[in-house]
């Protein structure tokens, strides 16, 4: 249960070992359970903890402990931390479903904040310091310059973002009250596949899957949610990471907690690719032709979306090893093919 870390810093590489009993919320859903994955791989031992409303008991790594269990119940959170004896906490767990969160924001309120919050009182109940938090790109709204880095004044345009973005706030809280570290990572667009492990939602609202389910023939075309975005063809731009990329991000920074009082990274690959260009590339990966049509907007999506990641990759070393669009499709349609329904393949 040995971890080693590594900082590039100036040019020279700083190493540590820490020992560490991990908590993971969300982690049967698509990212927690890559998260869950490479933590064990890398020598932590691991609590799993979902609800599986939207995750999948079978992509849990059998070698972790779970626990099924609703961050909303306070008292049974409390009794976990407890008597599992965790050092630290990796907090995934969240509605995130933006067109969603624009029709029912009550429900994002209540998971994403009085969750949170449940989290960090047991967590200062239970003398637990340190925290590494699943954020994301959506806190920014509608950027006013791209790619957007981490000092960019949060205005979310959607109940998801927003969400977030009070956790984020109620982390520097508790910072102050209960001598809190933490880590918050801003995803930009998760995407492909890291072997066995995929993205399945039901319903399906991603790119991606969504165009990999038309070339399987389980949807009969994809439609393009805004054509009339003022960029260069008219959909909206984002910027695409993979997930085994994000899992990598959350091993360095749980590595570098000892000496981080509160810090904030994006995770990106600083390029943005319009929907457009994602089913164009699609379709020269595959060799094949897809039904194309172009759809109204959907409430809460901004324009363009595209990460600064300088910050972490210059104070945690964070390198992705996937930035090609093509190869992080071609993992999520290999993927895709070996599992037609998914998990229930």
């Amino acid at each position: 249960m040995t971890i080693v870390a590594v900082r590039e810093a100036g040019g020279t590489v700083e190493s540590g070992t820490h020992t560490m009993r991990a908590l993971v919320t969300g982690a049967a859903g698509y990212i927690g359970s890559v998260v869950t994955r490479q933590m064990i791989e890398e020598g932590h031992d691991v609590l799993a903890v979902d609800d599986l409303r939207h995750g999948h008991r079978v992509a849990v790594d059998r070698r972790a402990s779970f626990e099924q269990g609703d961050l909303l119940d306070a008292a049974w959170l409390r009794q976990c931390l407890s008597a599992h004896h965790v050092d630290v906490v990796v907090h995934l767990a969240a509605e995130a479903l933006v067109e969603e969160s624009v029709r029912d924001p009550g429900r994002f309120y209540r998971v994403n904040v009085c969750g949170g919050l449940n989290l960090l009182d047991a967590m200062a109940e239970n003398d637990i310091t340190r925290l590494v938090f699943s954020s994301t790109a959506a806190v920014y709204g509608e950027p006013e310059t791209v790619p957007i880095e981490e000092d960019a004044p949060p205005r979310p345009v959607n109940t998801y973002g927003e969400s977030k973005l009070v956790f984020e706030g109620m982390m520097e809280r508790y910072r102050s009250a209960h001598g809190l570290r933490f880590v918050t990572l801003r995803y930009f667009n998760a995407c492909g596949a890291a072997e066995s492990l995929g993205e399945c939602h039901r319903p399906e609202t991603h790119l991606i899957p969504i165009i990999c389910e038309v070339a399987m023939g389980q949807r009969d075309a994809i439609r393009l949610y805004g054509t009339d975005y003022d960029t260069p063809d008219g959909t909206c731009i984002r910027d695409y990471v993979h997930v085994a990329d994000i899992a990598q991000a959350h091993i360095l920074a749980l590595s570098q907690l000892e000496g981080i009082e509160a810090a904030v990274y994006n995770l990106g690959n600083d390029t943005g690719y319009s929907n457009r260009h994602v089913v164009d590339t699609f379709q020269a990966v595959t060799g094949q032709e897809l039904e194309v049509v172009p759809a109204a907007r959907r409430a809460g999506d901004p324009a363009r979306l595209v990460a600064s990641s300088q910050r972490i990759r210059r104070e945690l070393g964070w390198a992705p090893r996937h930035s090609e669009l093509a190869s992080m499709i071609g993992t999520a349609w290999a993927w895709h093919q070996e599992h037609p329904r998914g998990y229930e393949s």
